[in-house]
Formats: structure tokens, sequence, C-alpha cells
């Protein structure tokens, strides 16, 4: 895997959980919502269309089926995938459980409400599930 930067924003607000073949999968430290992020590991990639034709697909199949197992485990009304970029340049893939219920719904996460932490044991919970979902899911290297 060549050498990648993780931008220091995305080391803060969040933790990491498992490296996939492209991406490296961190935690949302935000516990309101069953949340990770997928970062490429690769250098100076701000947008999608940089990544070469079989990265572009590697990363959409990590996030798809990510994804689609976070759904089933967590039985979420939606499925939030986002890109955006604005505030931290690197390019990162939000994945993000919704639920009709949730405080944001059925507006987007950001800028809604104060962020909620993870306790130590509720963290290791969760990691570990995550983790266990993207093995089942196919897309651990």
């Amino acid at each position: 895997m060549p050498n990648f930067t993780l931008d220091s924003r995305l080391q803060q607000d969040s933790v990491h959980i498992i490296d996939l073949a492209l991406c490296q999968v961190r935690l949302s430290r935000d516990a309101r919502y069953p949340w990770v992020i997928l970062i490429p590991q690769r250098e100076r990639v701000v947008e999608v269309y940089e990544l070469g034709t079989d990265e572009q697909a590697t990363l959409w199949q990590e996030a798809s089926q990510l994804g689609q197992a976070m759904m089933r485990h967590y039985g979420g009304d939606k499925l939030n995938i986002a890109t955006l970029g604005n505030q931290v340049p690197q390019l990162h893939v939000h994945l993000i459980v919704r639920f009709q219920d949730d405080a944001a719904w059925p507006g987007p996460v950001w800028g809604q409400g104060s962020a909620e932490t993870y306790d130590a044991e509720a963290l290791e919970q969760r990691r570990e599930e995550i983790a266990r979902l993207a093995s089942d899911a196919g897309v651990v290297r």
C-alpha cells in the first residue's frame, strides 16, 4: 500500500478501524449515528476522478458493500453516502446509517445538534462491529 498522509482533522474526528484494499475505514467520533469514513490511501487525492478507473471502481465497491452490511446490521431507513470535502479536501467518503427518528432527519447530519462522544467500551464495541461487518462483506484485503 503506498504511503499516504491522513489529514489532521480526519485523524482528530475519527478512529481507525480497518484497512481495505484501497481505503482506510475510520469511525466518526459522533456516536449519534453509525457513521464511518472511507479514505482512499493515496497521496494528494481530492476528487474521485483523480483516482484511476480501477481504483474508482474499488472505492465504490468498498463503500457499497460496507454500507449494505451496515444497513442490514443496524436496520437503518436510509444510507447517506457523501463526499463533501469543503472543509477537509482530502478525498473521503462518509457512510452514515440514518433513521427516521434520528435528531437530524430528514436533513443532513452536519450542523444539527451537538456531537455525542462514545465512552471507551461503546467505542471499542462499535469498532469491532464495523471491522466484523467489513470482513463479513468481503471487502477486507
